[in-house]
């Protein structure tokens, strides 16, 4: 029996072992292009994944150029021991614009606008308590519209969007012929994402380059 035990606390201190689960969660959130939020939230220590695809809608099998009623969303799979969902809903808030309801910066429409799609009872009453912070808080001068939904089946968008930010593959724009990642750096500064945000948070702005 002490051998026993001698031999797991070994192979724990060793690593060969895990001295304890990691708690692996996902988060949905949908904040306009999802080139943008995918970018932004795979910088985030205790992130391990960010997958752009669709959600929200009634549709089924949606894609890019079918997105019916869904959002353009990220699924952000993430290490709740190295980062909470409180902490990812207030980067979200201070990543977008949550007092526009008809889309996002120069993205118009439902499939642009944003929302939260809390997984389970408790990301719900986290994300509801975090807007009603910042709300309270009067930073943004105006309530957010921002809305906090149920979990609704997630659909991966197609190979082409994923990553989109940093891939040197080469893509034919009105730029000319670019890399993804250069066209990606274009598309988000003439849109206006990073100023306007910057505008609405200031200092608290998160991810605005």
């Amino acid at each position: 029996m002490k051998k026993s035990i001698y031999i797991l606390v070994t192979s724990i201190l060793l690593g060969a072992l895990p001295a304890q689960a990691r708690q692996i969660e996902t988060a949905v959130f949908a904040g306009g292009c999802f080139w943008c939020i995918e970018s932004d939230f795979e910088s985030v220590k205790g992130v391990k994944e960010v997958v752009s695809g669709y959600t929200g809608g009634s549709t089924k099998n949606p894609t890019y150029k079918t997105i019916a009623d869904h959002y353009e969303a990220v699924e952000i799979t993430y290490d709740a021991d190295i980062v909470d969902y409180e902490t990812l809903v207030n980067l979200f808030f201070r990543s977008v614009d949550p007092l526009d309801a008809g889309g996002q910066f120069c993205d118009r429409g439902k499939n642009y606008s944003t929302a939260i799609f809390a997984q389970t009872p408790q990301q719900s009453e986290t994300a509801t308590k975090v807007k009603a912070q910042i709300d309270a808080s009067k930073v943004l001068r105006k309530k957010i519209v921002t809305p906090i939904l149920g979990k609704f089946e997630f659909t991966n968008a197609e190979a082409f969007h994923q990553n989109y930010y940093k891939s040197s593959k080469r893509v034919v724009t009105r730029f000319g012929v670019v890399q993804k990642k250069d066209a990606y750096k274009r598309y988000r500064k003439g849109c206006g994402r990073d100023a306007r945000v910057k505008q609405l948070w200031g200092d608290a702005a998160a991810f605005a380059h």
